[in-house]
């Protein structure tokens, strides 16, 4: 079984208060000292920190491996540091992997973090996985592309707001120039795994991504992509979460959990 926090804290990056749902796993030989390998996982646009639990069994997928999970809201911002609003790349990539580690049993160890999302929450994995190369050892990306270009996010004021008119060229916000900056300089490069139902909307974003992959020389990324029949939905979202998590090969844990 898992212990369910609610944890509120005041967010320096952001300026206010946040909620964000995390799940450890609890067991009855817990050796003292031991650090949990944690899942950062990332819900999509429109939704909140709680959907992943509310609708999916992510949890039952992630207990036999001793997987921590955390789950923040980024509201509809894209995961980024907004032109016009507040800096939520910072908040999920900097200060709660900095921050949560101090209060809770959860490794800072590169081999030990993973981070997933679907939707918005795909291409923010995307997007934080490939920025920050040395945090995460692998990357689930689930119903988008690495740039969601078809998704409300990238139309009218609310890209505006999101993106404003800064090229992304050369920053963060280039998830696959990050990835080839990452493989000309020799970096480690985070294992991606991807899929995309055959009925859903951003099928076209998640084909320039695929196709992107594909075309480097060695896969050097262990890229591996998914189209299964689906469309947009938690139906897709929680099969693929479970096929994520096995993607991740971590050794099942040989306590009982209680």
């Amino acid at each position: 079984m898992s212990a369910l926090t609610k944890m509120r804290m005041f967010s320096p990056a952001l300026g206010m208060c946040v909620t964000l749902d995390i799940v450890l796993p609890v067991r009855k030989d817990h050796a003292p000292g031991h650090k949990l390998p944690v899942l950062w996982l990332l819900h999509g646009a429109y939704g909140c920190h709680s959907d992943w639990l509310r609708l999916t069994s992510v949890v039952r997928y992630a207990a036999p491996y001793g997987l921590a999970l955390v789950m923040p809201s980024a509201h509809n911002s894209g995961y980024t540091d907004m032109a016009h609003g507040q800096k939520f790349y910072t908040y999920i990539s900097k200060e709660l992997p900095e921050a949560l580690p101090k209060m809770l049993n959860l490794s800072t160890r590169r081999e030990d973090n993973f981070i997933a999302g679907l939707s918005m929450g795909g291409a923010g994995s995307m997007m934080i996985g490939l920025s920050n190369p040395e945090k995460y050892a692998a990357i689930g990306c689930i119903s988008a592309g690495a740039v969601n270009a078809e998704g409300s996010l990238h139309n009218g004021p609310r890209h505006a707001l999101t993106f404003g008119d800064a090229p992304a060229e050369g920053t963060y916000k280039d998830p696959l120039g990050c990835a080839q900056s990452i493989v000309d300089q020799g970096l480690p490069c985070p294992r991606v795994y991807h899929a995309c139902g055959d009925a859903d909307f951003l099928l076209p974003s998640a084909h320039r991504a695929r196709d992107f992959f594909q075309a480097l020389p060695g896969n050097p990324f262990d890229y591996t992509y998914h189209e299964d029949p689906g469309a947009h939905s938690w139906e897709f979202w929680d099969v693929h979460i479970k096929e994520f998590i096995e993607f991740l090969n971590l050794p099942r844990q040989s306590g009982e959990y209680i």
